[in-house]
C-alpha cells in the first residue's frame, strides 16, 4: 500500500502485518509491534507518539508506555479511544499538532516550530483586551506565507474597490494596523535572526489563560556556534486598554560579545491574512508621519485610506542590564514596505542577562476624551516609564476580576476545563469592559484575524447571553451598536418596499448591508449568486437578545427608550413580510432564507428565497409577542412618549398578538419541515460525498463545481429548525406550537431532532454548539459527546484551517453557554432563575456564577443537588430561584442547597418562613 502511494521512501521503519508475523509479534492490544517499531527507530516507548484510529491501537500504545497516544476518531468513537488510553482525540490527521502540550487546564503550551500549524498557533495565542487584539505571531517576522502578524483594532473598518476575475466588487475590512511587534537580533556582523542568521532550537510558547501572558523560550546559534538563550513575554494589557509590551531577555551561553537589536514598528502591512481575499485589494493605511521623539520612543502615524480614521502607534524601547555601546536610526520605505525604527549595539558577558523592553501606546481618531491620536498616544506611554513588568501587576489584577465573574470549574476531563478556559479567555479577549467606551459589535473572528472581513453577523444569538449574566454593561454596549444603525437598517426597509428595520446580514462600519453578491467557486472556477443576505432572522436575534437583556436587569428604562425600539422595529418588519391567508386564517412569509444558508430558494426558483422557514416563523410570532409586552411593561415609563416616537398605530398591538398565534409551521413526517415544500427535496447520498471529498462542511461549492445544487436535495449546513429547541429549549419550542395552534405529541420534538441531525453537513462550527445544547437537554449522553466535538472546532482547527483566519467566537460563546443553560439547565423567567439540571456521566459536577437584575448568583450543580450563594447586594436585596417544583426567595448573603430536599444551610441567623421551606434571613 506504501509503495502504491509513493510513501515507501518516506518512512525510516515499517513494521507491519508481514514483518511482525515474520518476528511472531502478537498482534494488538499487545504493544509488542509498536514497541519493536520504537526499537528499530533507536528510539524509547516514552520518547515516542502512536497515533491509532482503533480501541486495540490505543490500548496497545497505553501498555507500552508512549509517550504520547493520539486516537484518531473517524467514526464517533471518541470516548470510546479515551477510555483505551488515548491522550487526545482529534477527527483527522490534519488536525495533529504534536507540539501542542495540554498537561494544564490553564496553560495552552507548543514545543518546536510547526509550519503547517503556525498561523492556527498564531490565532489562539492572540493577545487581547477588546479594543485590541494582536495575533501571537514571532516579533521577528514578518508576513510571508507561514507568520502572520496582525494587529486588529475593534471597529476600525475600511472600504476599497477591487477588480477581481473581471468584475469589479467594493468590499469593508477590519483594518491590520502596524504591526508593533517587530524586534530582531543578531550576533557581531552575522545576518538577522529574521534572515537565517540565528538558528533557533528548544523552542515553547506558553500562553497562560489565567493571567493574560504569552511566553517563549528558545535557544538561538550563530554561525559561530555560540549559543544565546532567549525569553520574550508579551501582554495586551486589560487594566489599560491602549497599552501593549514586549519584553526580550537575552543571556550569552559561554561567550561574552556583541549583539544587536533592531526595534520597529512596520506601517506596511497590508491585509493578507485570508487566502480567498488575496484578489482583492488590501492597502488600507497610508503612512502620514514618522517620528523619533527620543532615542528610546518612535510614533508612527497612519490613516485608513478610504475611512479616514488616524491611528498613531508610540513605542519606547529600553534597555536594561547592560551599557548600549551603539545606537542608529532605521527606516526602510518603498511602495510595499514602511518599516521605522532604532538599532541598539549591546555588550553582553557570559550568563548575565539583558533585558529589552518595547512598551506601546495605541490611539485612534474614533477613540473618546484625546485631542489627537498622537498626543494622546505620547500621553498614554509616559504614564508608564517602565516596560511589561510596570504593566503587569494591574494586567493581572484586571485578569482575575474577570476570572471572578467568568470561570467555569467543571469536575470532568482535563482537555475539556482547558478548552473551556480557552473559549473564556478569547471571549474576554474579544468582547471586555473596555468594550463599553467603543462603537463596535460583536466581531465574528474576535480580534484574532481577517475572516469574515472582520464583520458582524448573527453570533451575537451565541455570544450575548453569557455576557449578559456576568457583565451586562457590555451588552448593553453591544446592542447600542445595533441601536445607532437602526436608522440604517429603516433606510433598507423601506427601500424593500417594507416597514420597520432590515438589519443587514453582514454588518460592519455603517450598518449597510455588507454581504457580497457574488461568490467565487475556485472548486469551478465560476461566480455563484451570494444571496445570504436574504437572511432576515438576523433582526430577530438582535431583538430576542434586546429583550433577553431586559429579562436578566430587569432595566425598564432601557427597554423604554432603547430596546423597544429594536423590538418593535423588528416586529414591524416580519409583520410586513408576512401575507394573510383569511381561509386558513394563517400568515405566511415568503422569500426569505433560515441558519440553514444551504438553501436560497426552491429548485426551480434559485436565489427567490423560501416559503414559511420554520426558524423564521417562530421566531417571529415570538418576537411579535414580545413588542406587545413591551407596550404593556413600559406604561407608566415613558410609554406615550414612546408610541410617539414609534408612531405606533392603534391597530399595530392587535396585529403583532394575532400574527403571534397564527404563523404557519409547516410539518411533514411526523416532524417539523425545515421550510414548505422541504419534504419533496431529494435525499442526499451522504455516503459518496462524505467518500469522495473528506470534508463536505462546503457541500453548496461541491455541488455547483458538479453542475448541481443544494437547493434540491434535503441537508443542511448548520442547525436551522433545531435552532428552535436552542433558543427555547424542547418544552419551550412545544409550547409555541401549541400557542400556534399546532396540537403536539411527546415524541415530535425528539423525532426532529433525529431527522435533521442524520441530515446536517455541519459546515459552520455553529452546527455542534447548536445540536449539543439541545441533546443536553433530551440526551445527556448524546450531548456530551457531541459538546466535545463541538469543543475541537479551534483547538483542533477541524473546519479545515480556518482558524488561522480568526477564533470561531459565536461557537466558543456557544460552549461555554452550554454548561450553564444547557447540562446545569438555567434559565430566566420573568425575576425567576429556573434550574432544570441534566449533567451526563462525563460532567460530574459545575461551579460557575451569574447575575441577575443586580444579584451575583455563585452556583453548583452536582447530579443530585444544586446550590446557589447569593452575595450581598444594595441593588437587589433578594432573588427568586426554582428548582424542578420547588421556588425558593434567597435573600443576600445566603446559601441554600436544593436536593431531595431544598434546605438552607445554617449560618447563624434568624429564621423566616419562604413558602414552605425554612429559610435564614442575615442579621
Amino acid at each position: 500500500m506504501l509503495a502504491a502511494a509513493d510513501l515507501d521512501r518516506v518512512f525510516d521503519v515499517v513494521v507491519d502485518g508481514e514483518s511482525a508475523a515474520e518476528s511472531a509479534l502478537p498482534g494488538k492490544p499487545d504493544p509488542a509491534t509498536f514497541v519493536e517499531a520504537a526499537r528499530r527507530l533507536g528510539v524509547a516507548p516514552g520518547r515516542a507518539a502512536v497515533v491509532e484510529d482503533a480501541v486495540a491501537g490505543v490500548q496497545a500504545a497505553r501498555r507500552g508506555g508512549f509517550g504520547l497516544v493520539v486516537g484518531v476518531d473517524r467514526s464517533g468513537h471518541r470516548e470510546a479511544l479515551e477510555a483505551a488510553g488515548a491522550d487526545l482525540v482529534v477527527e483527522d490527521v490534519s488536525q495533529l499538532d504534536l507540539g501542542a502540550l495540554r498537561a494544564d487546564p490553564w496553560l495552552l503550551v507548543y514545543q518546536g516550530f510547526d509550519p503547517a500549524h503556525e498561523g492556527h498557533r498564531e490565532a489562539l495565542t492572540t493577545l487581547g483586551n477588546g479594543y485590541l487584539g494582536t495575533r501571537g505571531a514571532a516579533p521577528e517576522r514578518a508576513a510571508d506565507g507561514v507568520h502572520y502578524p496582525g494587529t486588529y483594532l475593534a471597529g476600525v473598518y475600511n472600504r476599497l474597490t477591487s477588480t477581481v476575475h473581471d468584475r469589479e466588487v467594493e468590499d469593508e475590512h477590519l483594518v491590520n494596523a502596524p504591526n508593533w511587534l517587530c524586534l530582531d537580533v543578531r550576533t557581531g556582523e552575522d545576518p538577522w535572526w529574521s534572515q537565517g542568521g540565528l538558528v533557533v532550537s528548544a523552542e515553547c510558547r506558553e500562553l497562560d489563560l489565567r493571567r493574560g501572558v504569552l511566553t517563549r523560550h528558545a535557544v538561538l546559534t550563530d554561525p559561530a556556534g555560540r549559543r544565546l538563550r532567549l525569553t520574550q513575554r508579551r501582554l495586551v494589557s486589560m487594566a489599560r486598554p491602549h497599552l501593549a509590551a514586549l519584553e526580550t531577555t537575552l543571556v550569552a551561553d559561554g561567550w561574552s560579545g556583541t549583539v544587536t537589536i533592531a526595534s520597529s514598528i512596520d506601517a506596511g502591512v497590508n491585509n493578507r491574512n485570508v487566502a480567498e481575499y488575496r484578489p482583492l485589494a488590501d492597502q488600507h493605511l497610508r503612512t502620514v508621519s514618522t517620528e523619533e521623539v527620543d532615542p528610546s520612543t518612535l510614533l508612527v502615524d497612519v490613516e485608513t485610506t478610504q475611512s479616514r480614521v488616524r491611528l498613531a502607534i508610540a513605542a519606547r524601547t529600553m534597555v536594561n542590564g547592560t551599557a548600549v555601546t551603539g545606537t542608529e536610526a532605521t527606516s526602510s520605505g518603498t511602495a510595499k514596505e514602511e518599516v521605522s525604527g532604532r538599532r541598539f549595539e549591546l555588550a553582553l558577558e557570559d550568563g548575565v542577562p539583558v533585558t529589552v523592553d518595547k512598551t506601546v501606546a495605541v490611539f485612534t481618531s474614533r477613540d473618546r476624551a484625546i485631542s489627537s491620536p498622537r498626543l494622546a498616544a505620547l500621553q498614554e506611554l509616559a504614564w508608564v516609564p517602565g516596560g511589561l513588568g510596570d504593566l503587569l501587576p494591574a494586567h493581572e489584577a484586571a485578569w482575575q476580576q474577570l476570572w471572578d465573574r467568568f470561570a467555569i470549574e467543571l469536575d470532568a476531563d482535563r482537555q475539556t476545563q482547558l478548552t473551556l478556559n480557552l473559549h473564556l479567555f478569547h471571549l474576554l479577549q474579544s468582547l471586555s469592559p473596555h468594550t463599553v467606551d467603543l462603537d463596535a459589535g460583536v466581531p465574528a473572528r474576535g480580534l484574532h484575524g481577517e475572516g469574515y472581513r472582520g464583520h458582524v453577523f448573527w453570533d451575537e444569538l451565541f455570544v450575548l447571553p453569557v455576557l449578559t449574566t456576568h457583565l451586562p454593561w457590555v451588552t448593553r454596549a453591544l446592542l447600542d451598536y445595533r441601536h445607532r444603525r437602526l436608522d440604517a437598517a429603516r433606510r433598507a426597509a423601506t427601500a424593500g418596499g417594507l416597514a420597520g428595520a432590515m438589519f443587514p446580514w453582514q454588518s460592519g462600519s455603517d450598518g449597510r448591508e455588507e454581504t457580497p453578491s457574488q461568490l467565487y467557486n475556485l472548486r469551478s472556477g465560476r461566480w455563484m449568486p451570494d444571496n445570504s443576505r436574504r437572511q432576515r432572522h438576523v433582526g430577530l436575534a438582535v431583538a430576542y437578545n434586546a429583550w433577553q437583556y431586559y429579562q436578566t436587569t430587569g432595566d425598564v428604562a432601557w427597554l423604554a427608550h432603547r430596546g423597544a425600539d429594536l423590538v418593535i422595529e423588528v416586529a414591524r418588519l416580519f409583520t410586513s413580510l408576512a401575507t394573510y391567508d383569511g381561509d386558513e386564517d394563517r400568515y405566511h412569509i415568503d422569500g426569505v432564507m433560515g441558519p440553514d444558508e444551504y438553501h436560497d430558494g426552491y429548485p426551480d426558483t434559485p436565489g427567490q428565497g423560501l416559503r414559511d422557514n420554520a426558524y423564521t416563523n417562530v421566531l417571529t410570532a415570538w418576537v411579535c409577542r414580545r413588542a406587545v409586552d413591551v407596550l404593556d411593561l413600559t406604561a407608566g415609563h415613558d410609554c406615550d412618549e414612546l408610541r410617539t416616537r414609534l408612531n405606533i398605530r392603534p391597530d399595530e398591538p392587535d396585529r403583532w398578538e394575532h400574527l403571534s398565534r397564527r404563523l404557519t409551521v409547516p410539518f411533514h413526517e411526523g416532524v417539523i419541515s425545515q421550510f414548505a415544500g422541504y419534504e419533496a427535496l431529494a435525499e442526499l447520498d451522504w455516503d459518496h460525498y462524505r467518500e469522495t471529498y473528506g470534508n463536505i462542511g462546503r457541500l453548496d461549492l461541491i455541488l455547483e463545481a458538479e453542475g448541481d445544487t443544494t437547493n434540491r436535495y434535503k441537508l443542511a449546513k448548520q442547525a436551522d429548525v433545531l435552532m428552535l429547541a436552542y433558543l427555547f429549549g424542547p418544552d419551550g419550542l412545544a409550547e409555541m406550537l401549541r400557542r400556534l395552534g399546532y396540537p403536539t405529541d411527546p415524541g415530535l420534538v425528539g423525532d426532529t431532532v433525529d431527522y435533521y441531525l442524520a441530515r446536517t453537513a455541519h459546515g459552520s462550527t455553529l452546527s455542534r454548539v447548536v445540536h449539543a445544547s439541545v441533546l443536553a437537554r433530551m440526551d445527556p449522553a448524546r450531548g456530551w459527546q457531541t459538546f466535545r466535538e463541538a469543543l475541537a472546532a479551534d483547538l483542533d482547527d477541524t473546519q479545515g484551517g480556518t482558524t488561522r483566519e480568526g477564533i470561531h467566537l459565536g461557537a466558543m460563546a456557544g460552549s461555554i453557554d452550554i454548561i450553564t443553560r444547557a447540562f446545569a439547565g438555567v434559565r430566566i423567567e420573568g425575576d425567576e432563575v429556573v434550574f432544570d439540571p441534566h449533567l451526563p456521566d462525563g460532567l460530574r459536577s459545575a461551579r460557575f456564577t451569574l447575575v441577575h437584575r443586580g444579584q451575583r448568583l455563585r452556583v453548583v450543580v452536582t447530579p443530585d443537588r444544586v446550590e446557589v450563594q447569593t452575595d450581598r447586594c444594595a441593588t437587589n436585596p433578594q432573588v427568586r430561584i426554582r428548582v424542578g417544583g420547588t421556588i425558593l426567595t434567597v435573600p443576600a448573603g445566603q446559601r441554600v442547597v436544593v436536593g431531595p430536599y431544598p434546605r438552607f444551610v445554617d449560618t447563624g441567623c434568624d429564621y423566616a418562613a419562604v413558602g414552605s421551606v425554612a429559610a435564614r434571613r442575615s442579621s
